[in-house]
């Protein structure tokens, strides 16, 4: 199993927001997890690691790159459940991090998570 820090760490990384509220930062953490433990570790974690500034409840991202759609997303057909709002699904779309692959998503929720909505 992927290391859910480094996986936080890299979604927050690769996320196309110039800033989120904290509620919309741990919305898209949840994806990975919902204990607020590792939460709270995985946005310590970006900050110690340059990788977003957190002040007044915003997290700034700090980005260097963005998820390629074409490269980084991949889709399966099969009997999913989006990781973000529970939809049932019969193609799901992974997002490809060095960490590991995280998903599934639905072709919104994959927007969402990685700001492009």
């Amino acid at each position: 199993m992927s290391d859910p820090v480094e996986m936080g760490c890299e979604l927050l990384e690769n996320c196309e927001d110039d800033s989120l509220e904290l509620s919309e930062a741990v919305d898209r953490l949840e994806t990975i997890t919902t204990d607020p433990h590792l939460t709270r570790e995985i946005l310590d974690t970006a900050e110690k690691r340059g990788i977003i500034a957190r002040e007044d409840g915003l997290i700034r991202p700090k980005r260097s790159t963005f998820v390629s759609f074409e490269s980084e997303v991949v889709t399966k057909e099969g009997d999913f459940t989006c990781r973000r709002c529970g939809a049932g699904l019969s193609t799901g779309h992974f997002i490809r991090f060095e960490s590991g692959e995280h998903g599934p998503f639905g072709s919104s929720c994959i927007r969402k998570v990685t700001g492009r909505e």
